[in-house]
């Protein structure tokens, strides 16, 4: 488990243990959550996990058996004591204390047969807040005004955190697009949901174990009928969901600590009252990870989970997530939980509304992702969006989230009683794991159910948003009762997700639907995944068929598959590239087909025989003739790196709670607007995902090149002279590269426990230096930042280069710029005048190429864009595919003669730096690192084509359902829904009668609602009836003339002998 914040050498930041105020007040709608995360390695703790479960005996022998192949006689170790509920039962890992641990030891634990790796034990320190914010609100950790420059103590801030917490309160996206009538929509979601219709039908949860992993539950909390376990992980004597409170003023807010998280999920997906659960009746499973001051261990999460399997539970709820989908002990043991059958629901990030920000677990093929919107059926703001980034440079991202539902002011369970009302995915998490437990305890045959089938049951009945694409939406808004009619309807099978393709679909099949595909441009890559309802594991048979469909034109395009040798557990991934036929490079039109795939899997019961299962993927694309090259651009995505796996460090140095590279750098994530708003101008943007050598450059007008990290093989850096040579245009959009400044954001990595540098900067301006010699060019390692004016045009360069030399003949333009360089190292201010920061040039040789260089990507990029500089694009993309140069930059009153290079040496690489770890060129080397050998360019096996003499299907979308699902055999109640009964309080319980709303319908209250009905009736008839009758009395009582009061003598003298008086 990796927690957000990365590893601290810092001091721990206790909070104080005095009471938080009670949430249960009237304002609690208006609240916010936030989350503070930060993490740090324990001395000497090492964690060391094994191949399998063992005793704990024989965990011990082969740890002594590996340290004493170590040879190491002053080696000082021991294992360190886990007293937890797992304690007594076989493990598949162990805590151990090494002291003075060399390298060489470690590795010698690794190289024992039964131990498969050693990691460090970490200490998390998870800090829950919220804010009274009304209105969309600044993180309460937002730094505002001059900053402190100082190492930076988080190598991971983006780990696993809590998903409990949005970092405002947002509106959803299009809030204010247009009039709409407003409206009270009350937060009950389980009836908003329609729980009630299914509760109505007996079915409550009963017999599902469901396990909230959080900060634990109060022991009589009044909202819980059924908790079966409360089991404590951590090195504190409570079972409790206490709080502890920690008051700051930031920004004039006020933010409190330890705010009952774990109550609200547990209420969320099982409270009985009040706020009502979906399941009220299900065994719930509380897990205590994190202590009262929010400090959790990685030992403590892998000792739950293995109890959790133990314990053999249904619904798992995670509340942590982050970006660290390489975090490999974590990701394998959530493997392991679904393989055995755990169904696990994880929210999928609060880092919308950038693209590409989707967090582990809830990106993986076999964990339901969820994605929030809010009562209006709008994406929340909040909600991370897709694509995955696991498969960058070379392939595609997968459609996540899987599900979407109400994430926004959703109520849930207070701390100790009462109800209060939250935001964040980590809210719309429960939502769907009280659904998905509800959903569980309707079907009578409970090993239909499996985390596959519960997957293919919730996005085959998602009701899909208008105008949201896959990533914002994934399937759709979840859509309880059609879930259960599927599910009860459901036999095991093979589904796909999406379960088509459309790139004539928009919006929803955005970015596939922003560009029609063309002879000869780079293979469209669709990521589809495989879920497979039939067992745990599987296999695709024989090969994928693609058989185009001949009066749909099908033959017009080729489509390669490449699949999951094994789909485990639960799932597998199906690669469909496509391109245009060479017959179809001047023609327009819309092709189809489809692809077919048999998966096989081995029957439970049934000793060597299989299960399959035949699907169809329909394919449909529009082709254009192939654009002329001025209209093409490549964009470089293989010289792109991002975290994980290593430290590659944010582009704005400004930004230092949010220090990570971690969005995939790709025109689909964090250069979204980017791409967008090339489409809009007539490009055509295609991706490179391979090394240079890899392409064609008389096809393409221009590459452009935005915060590369990776190195160059020697055999790119002549291709690419040689091609722009004969046309091919170059615009390269640097960032800062400064090995002091390097040096000062450096962090305590928590795997080698030394203080570590990043490899790069924002770019790898060393790399691109060498690339771009051969003319003359070279970017400096100054560090820069500053608003300025071009062109008419507001500018703000972020933690730029600048331009160190340039050929004398080309033109360049310079500001004047703050030197962020100086303010991080000596916190001085300077400015700086004359700073080079844009350059354009024409290459000598007869019809070639220019080159642009800008020294900062900040402008185009989503992730902290403060002024865009789309209009800088347009102008260099004229300038390179046209050769237009811009008069506004030739004429300029900032241009001036092109630098020399001669006044400070160029930027050299980090000495001792580890980039070769994480590059795709480099490999170790003795002495400085090498190039590897230049790997072969991509080769895709088309399929060869079955044509087929067919109609293709008209709406592929409602085509595509599941196989043998009827909606209509699965019959529900002709029932109004309702708001279930209040009942009196049990003995014991506090209060005398419940609020309205109260416990669900079932068989512990149906007496109870069913003479509750009976008694109002008759008291209303009776107090009707005495109403009548005093009606009745007073019409037949005879009126009485009211007497007559004779007026006093003088009264009357003065009325006849003075004027009236006045009325």
């Amino acid at each position: 488990m990796e927690p957000a914040g990365g590893a601290t050498s810092g001091s721990e930041h206790v909070p104080n243990s005095d009471p938080l105020p009670s949430s249960s007040g009237s304002n609690c709608s208006q609240l916010t959550l936030k989350l503070e995360f930060s993490s740090k390695v324990v001395e000497h703790e090492y964690i060391v996990a094994f191949t399998g479960y063992f005793s704990a005996k024989a965990r011990s022998l082969y740890i002594s058996s590996a340290l004493r192949n170590a040879g190491d006689q002053a080696l000082e170790w021991h294992i360190v004591p886990r007293e937890n509920p797992a304690s007594d039962f076989p493990s598949d890992f162990e805590l151990v204390h090494i002291r003075q641990a060399s390298p060489s030891s470690l590795l010698t634990l690794e190289d024992h047969p039964y131990i498969k790796r050693v990691t460090p034990q970490r200490k998390v320190f998870r800090s829950l807040k919220y804010i009274p914010s009304p209105e969309p609100a600044a993180p309460c950790n937002a730094t505002r005004g001059t900053q402190k420059w100082q190492s930076w103590q988080s190598s991971r801030p983006f780990r696993r955190t809590s998903l409990s917490l949005g970092s405002g309160f947002w509106h959803a996206t299009g809030r204010h697009s247009s009039r709409r009538l407003l409206r009270a929509i009350p937060r009950q979601v389980a009836q908003i949901l329609q729980a009630d219709v299914l509760w109505q039908m007996g079915h409550t949860g009963s017999g599902v174990k469901v396990a909230v992993f959080d900060t634990g539950l109060s022991e009589k909390h009044p909202h819980f009928k059924n908790v079966k376990e409360r089991t404590n992980w951590t090195n504190e004597k409570t079972l409790d969901d206490e709080n502890r409170k920690k008051e700051i003023m930031i920004n004039f807010l006020f933010c409190f600590s330890g705010l009952g998280h774990g109550t609200f999920v547990a209420g969320v997906i099982a409270s009985m009252r009040e706020c009502q659960g979906f399941a009220p009746d299900s065994e719930l499973h509380i897990f205590r990870v994190f202590t009262n001051n929010q400090v959790s261990y990685t030992s403590w999460f892998l000792d739950a989970f293995n109890y959790a399997i133990l314990k053999k539970i249904d619904v798992l709820n995670l509340s942590i997530g982050g970006p660290d989908f390489m975090d490999h002990p974590f990701v394998d043991k959530v493997w392991e939980l679904t393989a055995n059958k755990v169904i696990m629901v994880s929210a999928i990030g609060n880092d919308g509304p950038l693209y590409g920000t989707l967090n582990n677990p809830a990106d993986q093929m076999d964990v339901i992702g969820v994605g929030g919107i809010d009562f209006e059926d709008n994406i929340a703001r909040f909600s991370s969006r897709g694509m995955t980034t696991w498969e960058l440079p070379g392939g595609y991202g997968r459609v996540k989230p899987d599900i979407v539902t109400y994430g926004s002011g959703v109520r849930g369970s207070g701390m100790k009683e009462g109800c209060r009302s939250l935001s964040g995915t980590s809210v719309a998490s429960p939502v769907v794991a009280g659904a998905v437990t509800l959903l569980a305890s309707t079907v009578l045959n409970r090993e239909l159910v499996n985390p596959a089938s519960m997957k293919q049951a919730l996005i085959a009945s998602a009701r899909r948003l208008p105008g949201v694409n896959m990533f914002e939406q994934g399937h759709g808004k979840l859509d309880l009762i059609r879930a259960y009619q599927i599910l009860n309807s459901y036999r095991p099978q093979a589904s796909l997700s999406p379960s088509y393709i459309d790139l004539t679909e928009c919006p929803y099949m955005w970015p596939y639907c922003s560009q029609p595909i063309y002879y000869g441009g780079m293979p469209t890559i669709v990521n589809v995944t495989i879920l497979n309802g039939m067992g745990v594991t599987g296999r695709i048979v024989d090969k994928p068929i693609w058989q185009p469909y001949l009066p749909q034109n099908g033959d017009h395009i080729d489509v390669a598959v490449s699949y999951s040798p094994v789909l485990w557990p639960w799932a597998g991934y199906l690669a469909v590239s496509i391109s245009v036929a060479k017959k179809a490079a001047s023609w327009e039109g819309i092709a189809q087909g489809h692809v077919m795939v048999t998966v096989a899997s081995p029957a439970e019961n049934d000793v060597g025989g299989e299960l399959t299962s035949t699907v169809k993927l329909p394919i449909k694309v529009k082709i254009v003739p192939t654009p002329p090259r001025s209209k093409r651009v490549l964009w470089d995505q293989y010289h792109n790196l991002r975290y994980p796996p290593g430290y590659f460090p944010r582009d704005n140095l400004r930004m230092k709670n949010d220090p990570l590279d971690w969005n995939g750098d790709h025109i689909h994530t964090n250069f979204r607007d980017m791409y967008q708003h090339l489409r809009s101008m007539g490009y055509f943007v295609e991706v490179l995902g391979a090394p240079i050598t890899c392409f064609d450059a008389s096809q393409y007008g221009t590459l452009l090149m935005v915060d590369s990290e990776e190195e160059y093989f020697p055999e790119e850096i002549t291709k690419l002279r040689r091609d722009i040579d004969n046309g091919l245009s170059l615009i390269i959009f640097s960032d800062w590269y400064n090995t002091s400044v390097m040096r000062k954001v450096k962090f305590y990595d928590e795997n080698t426990r030394q203080w570590w540098m990043p490899d790069t900067g924002g770019a790898n301006v060393p790399a691109l230096n060498d690339l771009i010699s051969v003319w003359g060019m070279a970017f400096s390692d100054g560090l820069y930042e500053g608003d300025f004016t071009l062109a008419d045009h507001d500018m703000y360069y972020a933690s730029g280069c600048s331009i160190a030399r340039f050929p004398e003949d080309g033109i360049v333009i310079a500001k004047n710029l703050k030197d962020q360089g100086l303010e991080v190292l000596k916190q001085e201010t300077a400015v700086v005048e004359g700073v080079p920061i844009l350059g354009l040039y024409q290459t000598p040789s007869d019809g070639g190429g220019r080159i642009a260089l800008y020294g900062d990507s900040n402008c185009i990029d989503d992730s902290h864009r403060q002024k865009d500089c789309f209009w800088l694009l347009d102008a260099l993309l004229q300038y390179t595919s046209y050769s237009m140069t811009p008069p506004s930059l030739s004429h300029s009153h900032s241009r001036v003669a092109p630098p020399t290079g001669t006044e400070r040496p160029l930027p050299q690489r980090l000495e001792g730096n580890h980039l070769y770890r994480y590059s795709k060129v480099l490999e170790a080397h003795l002495g400085d690192p090498k190039p590897r050998p230049l790997p072969a360019c991509p080769h895709l096996s088309w399929a060869k084509p079955q044509p087929v003499n067919e109609t293709a299907p008209s709406n592929l979308w409602k085509h595509q359902k599941l196989l043998s699902v009827d909606l209509d055999k699965v019959a529900l109640p002709n029932v109004r829904a309702y708001r279930p009964q209040v009942r009196p309080l049990s003995p014991g319980e506090s209060g005398a009668w419940d609020i309205p709303g109260g416990i669900m319908p079932g068989h512990y209250n149906q007496e109870v609602g069913q003479t509750i009905p009976v008694f109002a009736f008759l008291g209303a008839m009776v107090v009707l009836s005495f109403f009548v009758v005093q009606l009745t009395k007073a019409k037949s009582k005879p009126k009485r003339r009211k007497p007559r009061i004779k007026r006093p003598t003088y009264l009357q003298q003065q009325q006849t002998t003075g004027k009236n008086p006045t009325v």
